[in-house]
């Protein structure tokens, strides 16, 4: 396939695409949608061959008998990560944020503190806040434009009354892939205030040359009692609307108790989200995610060389994921000017920065996973925007 190929998403029921101009007031007749975290892709062959196949057999009725879709799972795991993982390990729930808002109501109760390594993911502190549970912000410390962990900082916070640690491997939206050195510290900084560590690691195979992923599984063996760990095919593979993700759990307790609040809450898969995983996770599928790697490589540059040429903005430089954290603070602009410029000016929708927590205030996101074409439409349109500055 060509990831070149522009696909017309409008009138599909986009979020990314459809609800751009409600919700950013980007105009759909020439706005260019660089928010949700979803690729403009589409999928590996041998993902929507599943689906016809499906279709051709024509009985959607209740999926049985998941060893091949555990084995794909755990083959994958092995052969791109090194990770052994059990089939008795694996839940599968609806996504991820709802495996994230699982965990919380599984090994938390109403009152804990959970912590945050922010700015990260939005998603984490809004099924926090839901379930009554109380967010802990440790901010990520900045050096020469890349974020690294300040743990004695972060000691310093703690109360006592926090329970749960979510990390975030690879990070949404700095890009780090955290090195083992930097693992371990979270593992002995959760070790030292007794916390349930879940590791959310969906952009995992979204890693640049040069860089490697190291599940936090293969950290540490003493903190496996302690130790859950998120995967999932839908970044990977761009297929979100499947709403399929793995919770893989290592401890037994740990286990009894997630299907536990599983079994109470009538939680269990869609069939699709499943045949569509399981033909992801392939020799085919990697080949794909390897091809899909080097494209986007190519649009983090194009982006970064753009944000670069524009006195002010700084891109923070992307080791995984295809989400561009790019900071505006250099423009002394306030966040509603630069905010504007990019939405109104160069009719870009982003996400804002202060939805990810403390020290996302001077930032923007941008989803560069979409055809090239794009990135360099959206390159020029912002060296418009703030040509002022140039």
């Amino acid at each position: 396939m060509s990831f070149d190929e522009i696909i017309d998403r409008f009138g599909t029921h986009s979020v990314k695409w459809d609800m751009m101009e409600p919700i950013y007031g980007v105009p759909a007749k020439d706005g260019i949608a660089m928010w949700v975290a979803d690729m403009d892709f589409r999928p590996p062959q041998c993902v929507s061959d599943a689906l016809v196949k499906m279709n051709d057999m024509g009985v959607y009725g209740y999926y049985g008998d998941d060893a091949a879709y555990l084995d794909a799972i755990r083959w994958w795991m092995k052969e791109r990560h090194g990770w052994s993982v059990e089939r008795n390990e694996i839940f599968t729930t609806h996504g991820l944020v709802n495996g994230t808002a699982m965990c919380v109501d599984a090994f938390t109760k109403a009152g804990d503190g959970v912590v945050l390594m922010t700015p990260v993911y939005h998603a984490f502190a809004k099924v926090i806040k839901a379930a009554g549970r109380e967010v802990v912000e440790c901010q990520l410390a900045q050096n020469d434009g890349r974020y690294e962990m300040d743990f004695d900082a972060w000691d310093a916070q703690m109360k006592g009354h926090e329970t749960m640690f979510i990390l975030c491997s690879p990070h949404n939206p700095g890009g780090r892939v955290w090195t083992r050195d930097e693992l371990q510290g979270v593992a002995d900084f959760c070790k030292r205030h007794d916390l349930i560590l879940v590791s959310d690691e969906i952009h995992h195979d979204l890693v640049f040359a040069g860089n490697t992923h190291i599940p936090m599984a293969n950290v540490d063996a003493s903190i496996m009692n302690r130790l859950v760990m998120m995967t999932a095919t839908t970044k990977t593979f761009n297929i979100a609307g499947s709403h399929s993700g793995n919770v893989i759990i290592p401890d037994p307790d740990l286990r009894a108790n997630f299907a536990g609040r599983m079994a109470a809450l009538g939680l269990s898969p869609n069939s699709f989200g499943l045949f569509m995983a399981e033909a992801a996770y392939s020799p085919e599928g990697a080949a794909w995610v390897d091809d899909l790697v080097v494209y986007l490589d190519g649009n983090r540059k194009l982006l970064d060389t753009a944000i670069a040429n524009i006195p002010g903005l700084a891109s923070m430089e992307l080791e995984a994921t295809y989400l561009s954290w790019v900071d505006f603070s250099g423009t002394g602009m306030a966040r509603e000017e630069f905010t504007k410029r990019v939405e109104q000016g160069a009719r870009i929708a982003v996400n804002h920065g202060p939805t990810f927590g403390t020290g996302g205030e001077n930032y923007l996101r941008f989803n560069i996973a979409t055809p090239r074409a794009r990135v360099q439409e959206a390159c020029e349109r912002l060296a418009d925007a703030f040509s002022d500055l140039q």
